[in-house]
């Protein structure tokens, strides 16, 4: 199984790499004068300075600015002297140096602060420094890892987030990071893409590369009467799968067999469906979904275990009749194929996560806005999203055609194959036609032994809302 790799380690600074939790909550009680409760908590830890003194001002009557002033003076000379580095967290950032995996120190705390806590752990351990002054929106929000990110010049997919607050972990996860969530003064509870531990000690750079999540690599792919039409087909359908390093694929057009040889060849699993439809995976499947007596135009599914998670991948094939910009009316035949499509959806259902992948011989409405294509609008009615278009959103810069690279004109060069998804986060998506060929009749010798281009789309088995 392959997991995303560790790009980069994202930490938290105060009750994370350095015992500060005590030393605020100390100096706020100072400011407040009186003990702190657990009811203060959620106005307390993980906090901007700036959010605490307006919590403070509407209990105490106060301004705010000048609690704001008070606090951190208080803070930062308890910093000062106080400062302590938690149990393991140097020998972690000294084991992720000698791995040259880079660091960025990402806190809620001023500038002033976080350089007085810097100058105790070495500045020149971290990559990158985000502090409360240098974005707009401070933790729980997701811009100081969005922007820790940025300045690494990583994805936030490839990084583990350290924190101790809840406040923390939800920015992290907001930003798309895994975590690793390590509390000092409250509990945090333990979520999917979320790991919970009691400290630092022990942790190690495999562990942190083990909480990354999953990759998982979709194909659509045509096969075009089985591949029939080219030369030594299979190999090159071979070829083809193992250079893209794909996970799954979702095939139509299999003439029956198509899926079963190919799995056998790779020494992988499939799920085969009718005369035209198939799904071939590097993972296990644990069922057959949809119709099994399913015909030429259709759909079927599996569901894959990747891990310790179940992702269901459906590959679908609408009728190819009356295409619809070759039509008077387009979209008079389009009823055929929302039909199609509608009871694919219905055995569906309420699944997730779940990817939808075919051959839709239909426009999408995200690429001719003229033309409210009832097809693809069901599917996003549905909660269905449109991988090649979140990773592309402009259709002009990048139209992802997919018809056809083998019959030019008068056939249109339009995106009529698609990898849908629900509940997943896309890494990556293109489409894909690969060596040298000629077009129709001359296509014998093709290299790609398929008239229509695949899709292929990278998702992370990963964190954030919705997610998994």
């Amino acid at each position: 199984m392959t997991r995303l790799p560790l790009q980069a380690v994202l930490f938290d600074m105060d009750g994370t790499l350095v015992d500060t939790e005590r030393l605020w909550w100390e100096a706020v009680e100072e400011v407040a004068g009186r003990p702190l409760t657990e009811a203060d908590r959620p106005d307390v830890l993980g906090r901007p300075v700036e959010h605490t003194a307006a919590w403070l001002s509407a209990a105490t009557g106060a301004p705010a600015a000048a609690l704001a002033e008070t606090l951190h003076r208080e803070f930062a000379d308890r910093v000062r002297t106080g400062v302590v580095p938690r149990p393991g967290a140097l020998d972690l950032l000294d084991a992720l140096a000698r791995e040259r995996i880079p660091t960025a120190l990402v806190t809620a705390s001023p500038r002033s602060v976080a350089d007085t806590v810097l100058d105790v752990l070495g500045a020149s351990r971290f990559a990158v420094s985000v502090t409360a002054d240098d974005t707009e929106h401070t933790k729980p929000a997701p811009d100081p890892y969005l922007a820790a990110c940025r300045a690494l010049g990583v994805p936030p997919s490839g990084c583990v987030a350290v924190e101790d607050t809840e406040t923390g972990v939800r920015s992290a996860e907001a930003a798309g990071c895994a975590v690793l969530a390590v509390p000092s003064l409250a509990p945090i509870g333990a979520a999917p893409g979320r790991t919970v531990l009691t400290g630092l000690e022990g942790v190690t750079t495999t562990r942190l590369r083990a909480l990354l999540p999953y990759r998982l690599r979709v194909m659509t792919w045509n096969l075009w009467y089985g591949g029939t039409k080219v030369h030594d087909h299979r190999a090159k359908q071979l070829k083809v799968i193992a250079e893209t390093d794909v996970d799954v694929v979702g095939l139509q057009e299999t003439y029956g067999t198509a899926a079963g040889e190919l799995a056998e060849a790779l020494g992988w699993h499939h799920h085969s469906c009718g005369p035209n439809l198939g799904v071939i995976s590097r993972f296990p499947i644990t069922a057959a979904l949809g119709d099994p007596d399913a015909g030429f135009y259709g759909a079927a599914g599996a569901r894959i275990a990747v891990g310790d998670r179940e992702v269901d991948v459906w590959t679908a094939h609408l009728d190819s009749a009356h295409y619809g910009p070759y039509a008077t009316e387009p979209l008079a035949h389009e009823e055929v194929r929302l039909a199609q499509l509608r009871d694919t959806l219905h055995r569906i259902g309420d699944a997730a996560p779940v990817v939808l992948v075919g051959d839709f011989n239909c426009p999408s409405h995200l690429d001719r806005p003229d033309t409210e294509w009832p097809v693809t609008k069901a599917a996003e009615e549905a909660g269905f999203a449109d991988s090649y278009r979140e990773a592309h959103p402009d259709p002009v810069r990048d139209p992802g055609h997919t018809w056809s690279p083998v019959h030019g004109h008068p056939e249109p060069q339009d995106r009529i194959d698609f990898v849908l998804h629900r509940g997943l986060r896309v890494l990556d998506s293109r489409t894909c036609v690969s060596g040298t060929h000629r077009t129709w009749p001359d296509v014998e010798d093709n290299d790609w032994p398929s008239d229509h281009a695949a899709v292929i789309t990278t998702f992370s088995l990963g964190t954030g809302p919705g997610t998994v």
